[in-house]
């Protein structure tokens, strides 16, 4: 199996995981004299059987990460620096979102509220984090369907 083959293989387990949990949660209490839909235990050992699946694979992906190559150090490394730049562009979006004024003065003794962020600055360095974000990702995104998942 190839490392992308996995990653798309997680991505289903935690889906398929996270609707467990919903319908656990949804069947966990109903009204005096009503019946649940669904027998919470009769869904714990599916939960557990997925969330060991789940457990195995990410040690497998992780160790795959750790040991492959990628960019002058190791894939693990790279994702780490790419999930660094998506919180980086994520906060600097929210800070640019937060400069927006809307001006809801009615007369001129109202408050007037201004800028403290150089927006053209902020948004040249959302761009370069963008523009290295995803050009990381596609470079990893390809070596992933080049990597043998590790056992």
């Amino acid at each position: 199996m190839k490392l992308a083959e996995a990653l798309i293989q997680r991505a289903d387990l935690q889906k398929r995981i996270a609707q467990l949990e919903s319908r656990m949660k949804q069947n966990a209490k109903v009204q005096e004299g009503d019946e649940p839909s669904e027998n919470i235990e009769e869904l714990l050992p599916q939960y557990d059987v997925l969330m060991d699946e789940l457990e195995q694979l990410i040690i497998k992906i992780n160790k795959t990460n750790n040991a492959t190559a990628f960019n002058d150090t190791t894939l693990a490394e790279s994702i780490t620096k790419r999930d660094c730049l998506k919180s980086k562009i994520r906060c600097l979006r929210e800070l640019s979102e937060a400069t927006t004024i809307q001006q809801e003065r009615y007369t001129r003794n109202e408050i007037k509220f201004v800028r403290c962020v150089d927006m053209i600055k902020l948004q040249s360095l959302i761009d370069t984090f963008s523009k290295s974000y995803r050009e990381l990702d596609v470079k990893m995104q390809g070596l992933n369907w080049t990597i043998d998942l590790l056992e």
